[in-house]
């Protein structure tokens, strides 16, 4: 009797040659994406200092000489990477990317519009060495227009698309301002949608047999990020204001303090607006005619928080928590990082792997959050820089050990 023997599963860019030009965060976003899938993303550093996120934030010790930093910036972006050290400001270094562009099948880089072109590295120059290339360019402002050679950083960005004027506590009460973002949103969405129009070029080249450009702006993504705020100006021309921590739409939707902390508590709708009532005791506020319906309470949110915040807050969080869980009221403390990770639920859900770091260190990361059944991700510590030169020299450009050593005599790569 014959039994059917099911192959192990795959990762979905099994195979896929990514080739990594970018820095920061945009573009090694989008790149680190394909390198959860399976895609073999080979990181292009500058020698000496490597990728500029190496140099942001704290670092991982002990450092050694002439590997470059690794810094929390760097390893949060450029997992499921190897690491090449090229100057391809020499035209060694140019003709070496040029190599290894050959049997790539995409290309992603964040440079101001232009740059690459001095060095022959820009879409029109790589697509008539690999016609069947998809070039990713990652920037600011996109590839023409009068902003296209502006370099571009995410606070610039937040405030110049809206976001920064629709957060921030409202005009007239205490704090009022314009704010940012923690995270830096608008690097992160545009890696996002890079790597989503990445794979949609490839799927077409699939069809055509073609490669393409990708024109992936920070200002278009950022702009498109502010979804219905940005579609509500189209519709009717009101500008947004800030709401602070309130749900312009929904009310009570909001942060409370309790007796020892701060609650979210999201009452979105009449129902459980009632179950919201009957848990704080007070039951008649739910036929209250200033907050009966949703409409009612958000006109008249400034009234109905006066009721109920000092109710909140003559009782410590966790008194709260499972009293409105019961009650099915969204509701949530609001987690320190170190409580983030103590959650049962994040436990669970295992959002943190521990990786062999080429420093001699087992480290954690954050895992990808690619959840795929078939093709599950597998990990690989953010490369020190230049880990993998010869490895790659040797595997994708297939130059002989002459070959190689002049290039380090040269100055022209480094590393190991």
């Amino acid at each position: 009797m014959s039994t059917t023997v099911t192959p192990p599963p795959g990762r979905a860019l099994d195979g896929l040659r990514v080739l990594d030009l970018s820095r920061v965060l945009a573009g090694p976003w989008c790149a680190q994406l394909l390198g959860d899938m399976g895609a073999d993303v080979v990181k292009v550093e500058s020698p000496g200092r490597g990728d500029d996120a190496r140099e942001l934030g704290v670092a991982l010790e002990p450092q050694q000489p002439g590997q470059g930093r690794d810094s929390n910036f760097f390893l949060a972006c450029n997992r499921n990477k190897r690491s090449i050290a090229i100057d391809f400001a020499k035209p060694a270094g140019a003709e070496l990317v040029r190599t290894l562009v050959r049997d790539c099948d995409v290309l992603v880089e964040n440079f101001k519009a232009g740059t690459l072109r001095r060095y022959g590295l820009d879409w029109d120059s790589l697509k008539a060495i690999n016609p069947r290339l998809v070039y990713c360019s990652v920037t600011g402002f996109g590839q023409d227009g009068p902003y296209a050679t502006r370099p571009a950083y995410d606070f610039v960005m937040q405030a110049m698309t809206g976001m920064m004027s629709t957060c921030g506590m409202p005009d007239g009460t205490p704090g009022a301002a314009p704010m940012r973002t923690a995270i830096p949103a608008t690097d992160l969405v545009t890696g996002y949608q890079a790597s989503v129009a990445v794979l949609g070029a490839l799927i077409q080249r699939g069809i055509t047999g073609r490669g393409q450009f990708i024109d992936a702006a920070m200002l278009d993504a950022s702009i498109g990020f502010n979804v219905h705020l940005a579609q509500g100006f189209l519709l009717n021309g009101a500008v947004p204001t800030r709401q602070g921590n309130n749900n312009p739409i929904a009310a009570p939707s909001g942060v409370f303090k309790t007796a020892n902390g701060w609650l979210v508590v999201a009452a979105g709708n009449d129902r459980q607006f009632v179950h919201l009532c009957n848990a704080l005791g007070r039951p008649e506020l739910a036929t209250h005619p200033l907050f009966a319906t949703n409409g009612q309470r958000v006109i008249s949110r400034v009234a109905l928080h006066a009721e109920i915040e000092p109710l909140l807050a003559a009782h410590p969080t966790e008194h709260w928590l499972p009293l409105l869980e019961a009650a099915q009221v969204p509701t949530t403390r609001i987690n320190t990082m170190d409580q983030v990770f103590d959650d049962p639920q994040v436990r669970l859900r295992k959002m943190t792997v521990e990786v062999d770091h080429a420093s001699g260190q087992r480290i954690p990361i954050l895992r990808s959050t690619l959840n795929m059944s078939d093709s599950p991700v597998d990990y690989r510590a953010p490369p020190q820089l230049g880990q993998h030169t010869r490895e790659v020299l040797n595997q994708w450009a297939a130059l002989d050990p002459a070959q190689v050593e002049a290039l380090y005599t040269a100055g022209v790569v480094e590393g190991r």
